[in-house]
């Protein structure tokens, strides 16, 4: 398993400040991500800060960590921008809000069809899926993600 490069990292000073992904976003999320095989792998550390209800990680930020793992899956797989057009999510056991706990996301290809990529995320914590999603996606045009979104290759650290 290889970590992959935020790519966006030289448009900080351009305003890059994704909540979920940007490093410097005081509020963000600060997701990183790994590349195992055909997945692309996210292991997070939930904060009350994120809380719904005691000591239960938020359905919104559950939903916006599964978007995300999806966004980067479409980056370094298909190398291309991405819109989600579809995110279907189901709730089967709460998950905690304790920075102890680590939850595992991943994120692998169901089908493409055309400009559509729909994948499957599973949110895990201690082997246990506790949530999961199906989302589909819209992927641009390589030439319109470089030019119209900034796009920018998502390679893997050595």
């Amino acid at each position: 398993m290889k970590k992959i490069k935020n790519p966006w990292l030289p448009l900080l000073d351009k305003g890059y400040n994704c909540f979920a992904c940007a490093p410097t976003n005081p509020h963000g999320l600060k997701m990183e991500f790994w590349e195992d095989g055909d997945e692309v792998v996210c292991y997070w550390h939930p904060s009350p800060d994120y809380e719904g209800w005691l000591g239960t990680l938020h359905g919104g930020i559950q939903s916006t960590l599964i978007d995300e793992i999806g966004g980067w899956w479409v980056g370094r797989k298909l190398q291309t921008a991405a819109m989600t057009t579809n995110l279907n999510v189901k709730f089967r056991k709460l998950v905690p809000s304790s920075p102890e706990a680590t939850l595992e996301l991943r994120c692998r290809l169901k089908e493409q069809k055309r400009a559509f990529a729909v994948m499957e995320v599973t949110l895990s914590v201690e082997g246990e899926v506790c949530t999961s999603a199906e989302l589909t996606y819209y992927c641009f045009p390589k030439e319109k993600a470089l030019t119209d979104f900034y796009f920018c290759p998502f390679e893997l650290e050595e």
